[in-house]
């Protein structure tokens, strides 16, 4: 189907996979191992089409999804003419001789907010100059742009000016105005949808789009053309959905200024327009794999807007192992492929079964396996009938939930996170039940600064806090700051231990308190000062700073700095409620995490030695590691997970250390199926409460869920429960209600979620990630 490439043929033959099964996808697939060579096989695709249309129009994607590839197109055309760059560029199926030039190609942009400075940094249109036309070396003559400046207003008006940071109605094209503010609005709206009218007009008199590339969105949407979207919808303004908000809520600031935000975005037919255009949606880990599925095995619908591709002959999805879990051809031809199957690969089948069928394992038939192809395969390979399989697949469970009722003893945990809310989302209850056990070391430690999660709105209002403060009981703090107290470290943990106070008193007076005590001590670390008159300037100065800086602009260092130390306080405040101090806090700040849109490639000696130092210091037993080997999740948590990977191994074969214990979490955005998970660990009605109440009352800034998930609209503590709970109900259909309703176990009565964990040992856990020293010699 569609033009041959030899790129996709070699990269078909790689995967020993078909382009596409007709009888159940709709459109072509390949599938990769990993992030990585996601955005290779995209780079390789994309040279090899210029080779042909060196003068084609061309759409590129924005945000984090086109990382590898952008990264992949530079480092490819830079080592073109090298021996190494030949040989790779040969076996890939693309001919080095005949090395693309990008300046003649024509550029589209996909989208953008609206209203949007276009000089702010978190603007489409920034990013379109930046990584593409500068970055690639293309003709900026040669673009069409959405620069939100140039689309007139009314009165000549500027942007900014106009629209004041309101919300647009757009309900005024179709009612009357109520007053002249609203009829100046109206006629604003009609300004833009002319603009859009001619921008499409300007697409299709290029003979429309030759090269589309794109990711796709948790409701399906590509560009901004969400759910519902008509699939022969043009350029246009429109709103966009909450699922789209959210995941632009990084870009903009914050969910508060997302939902003020329209959007002009090409439409679904803008896309489709030239049937000889090779459109492509790349999409990695496997929390993308059932709207993957949606896309790819759907009729075309507007529920789900890439099923618009389906009418493009070139059209295809590139995906790693993990987004393609769900294709339901692929899926059964990989079980086909295993030989012998793995006691996990019986487990998913069955458990699969069971909540298909919504009936408890013990009761599944003979029928309900062979009515099911997987589950007639499963029976094929078992080496007993149906009631044997059921019953080692039962035992298996059991096993794992009476492993989650276990608690170590005499067991040093070093729990590490890449956010500094991490572990409270992910797998709280477990640590609880292990913080009881005395005789344990618990050592708990945040890996990156995590500063991009903090609000300017949070921050400037601890700033006039302290303001009113320092006016009001100067006197006071001038005498706390004469005696040490702010530069002795041991006096950290009374900021807390204050704050703790407040939170049992119910006193926002003690809690402020304690919360500023710690804001002084943040400033007098980060500008160095010790005069109280000093720090007040400092302070009304940063008062400033955050009035005047627009939301989601990139922070000055020492803004990062200050940001980063409010998310520490918080930590410190949560472990705090279990007694832990300052000694077993601890915040690693690793330095490839900088606040740009492409988080750095962690490195040995700035990132893993970091780890190692740690590791040595704590001596853990047990290590805690948030397992996300396909970034399914944000790309921190993969890339913390490869530096603490490179870590373990320095330390393990510096000490001998192969007896080490890691336990792989998940959370909010990412999930273990039952069967890859080892430990179940059961949750009480009393610890979901605790849950919630200890995140609302120390991670203040994140209570208003300003970068919430797209998959709920409010705190994580919500959506952190939500899972917990489906995680039961799950278990609960795979075992019957009987066996909680009726269990011996006080614990396994009262429960009412569950935590999932893999518990590995150093080689599985390396076998899982990608080695960072091989990536760092291959630069």
């Amino acid at each position: 189907m569609g033009s041959r490439s030899m790129v996709e043929q070699i990269a078909l033959q790689r995967s020993n996979r078909e382009l596409q099964y007709a009888q159940n996808e709709r459109i072509g697939v390949i599938v990769v191992d990993n992030f990585p060579a996601l955005g290779t096989l995209t780079a390789l695709r994309f040279l090899e089409w210029v080779q042909t249309n060196p003068e084609g129009l061309i759409s590129l994607p924005t945000g984090r999804t086109p990382e590898f590839f952008i990264k992949e197109v530079q480092r490819l055309l830079h080592g073109w003419q090298t021996a190494n760059g030949c040989a790779e560029l040969e076996a890939a199926g693309i001919d080095p001789a005949v090395k693309p030039h990008l300046n003649g190609l024509r550029f589209v942009q996909i989208d953008e907010f609206y209203p949007i400075n276009p000089r702010h940094h978190n603007s489409f249109y920034h990013y379109v100059q930046k990584y593409y036309i500068d970055g690639f070396g293309m003709d900026p003559a040669r673009a069409l742009l959405i620069n939100c400046e140039e689309i007139p207003l009314p009165g000549d008006a500027g942007l900014e000016e106009f629209w004041q940071d309101q919300p647009i109605d757009l309900e005024l094209r179709y009612r009357n105005p109520r007053g002249r503010r609203e009829e100046l609005e109206r006629q604003a709206i009609y300004h833009i949808d002319r603009w859009c009218i001619e921008y499409e007009d300007r697409i299709r008199a290029l003979g429309g789009i030759g090269f589309f590339l794109g990711g796709i969105g948790p409701d399906g949407h590509i560009g901004f053309n969400v759910r519902g979207s008509s699939m022969y919808s043009p350029t246009r303004l429109t709103e966009v959905n909450y699922e789209t908000q959210a995941a632009a809520a990084s870009d903009l600031g914050g969910i508060e200024v997302a939902r003020k935000r329209l959007v002009i975005t090409i439409g679904l037919q803008t896309i489709s327009f030239n049937p000889d255009c090779v459109a492509i949606i790349m999409a990695a880990g496997e929390a993308k794999a059932p709207v993957v599925q949606r896309a790819i095995e759907s009729p075309r619908d507007i529920e789900v807007p890439a099923t618009a591709l389906h009418a493009l002959p070139n059209a295809r999805f590139y995906l790693t192992r993990g987004a393609a879990c769900r294709l339901s051809r692929r899926r059964f031809i990989d079980f086909q492929e295993r030989d012998p199957f793995e006691r996990e690969d019986f487990e998913r089948i069955v458990i699969d079964l069971s909540l298909e069928r919504q009936k408890p394992i013990r009761d599944l038939t003979e029928r309900d396996y062979r009515g099911d192809p997987l589950g007639r395969l499963a029976l094929q390979r078992s080496k007993g009938g149906v009631k044997e399989l059921n019953r080692s697949v039962i035992d298996s469970l059991v096993a794992r939930i009476e492993a989650g009722m276990h608690n170590r003893s005499n067991t040093r945990f070093l729990h590490t996170e890449p956010h500094h809310d991490d572990i409270m989302l992910g797998y709280l209850p477990s640590v609880v039940r292990n913080i009881r056990e005395h005789s344990n070391h618990h050592h708990f430690a945040t890996m990156t600064s995590g500063f991009t999660a903090v609000t300017n709105a949070y921050v400037l209002s601890v700033c006039r806090k302290l303001q009113r403060t320092l006016q009001t009981r100067r006197e006071p703090w001038r005498r706390l700051l004469g005696s040490g107290y702010f530069e002795d470290d041991r006096y950290r943990d009374h900021d807390v231990w204050i704050y703790l106070d407040g939170l049992a008193a119910v006193s926002t007076e003690l809690q402020d308190e304690g919360t500023l005590r710690r804001f002084f001590r943040d400033l007098v670390t980060v500008f160095d000062e010790l005069d109280i008159d000093d720090i007040e300037q400092r302070n009304n100065e940063l008062i400033n700073y955050f009035q005047t800086q627009y939301p989601g602009k990139k922070d000055l260092p020492y803004i990062q700095q200050l940001k980063g130390m409010c998310r520490e306080w918080e930590s410190a405040c949560l472990w705090g409620y279990f007694g832990w101090d300052n000694r077993a806090v601890e915040h690693l700040r690793l330095g490839f995490y900088q606040g740009d849109i492409f988080t750095e490639e962690p490195t040995v000696n700035r990132d893993a030695v970091p780890v190692v130092d740690l590791l040595e210091r704590v001596a853990p037993d047990v290590v805690t590691v948030a397992f996300d080997p396909e970034a399914s999740g944000p790309d921190t948590h993969y890339k913390v997970m490869q530096a603490i990977a490179e870590g373990l191994r320095i330390y393990a074969e510096r000490n001998g250390r192969d007896d080490l214990t890691i336990v792989g979490y998940r959370n909010i955005w990412y999930r273990f199926h039952p069967s890859e998970a080892n430990v179940y660990v059961p949750v009480s009605l009393n610890m979901l409460t605790l849950q919630h109440s200890s995140f609302m009352h120390t991670y203040i800034s994140q209570k208003d869920a300003s970068f919430p998930s797209y998959e709920h609209d409010g705190p994580f503590p919500e959506l952190a429960q939500r899972i917990q709970v489906r995680q039961y109900d799950m278990l609960q259909t795979c075992l019957g209600r009987e066996y909680f309703y009726e269990h011996p176990s006080a614990m396994i009565r009262a429960t009412r979620g569950f935590v999932f964990l893999r518990e590995m040992d150093l080689a599985e856990f390396g076998r899982h990630s990608r080695e960072l020293k091989r990536r760092a010699e291959n630069r």
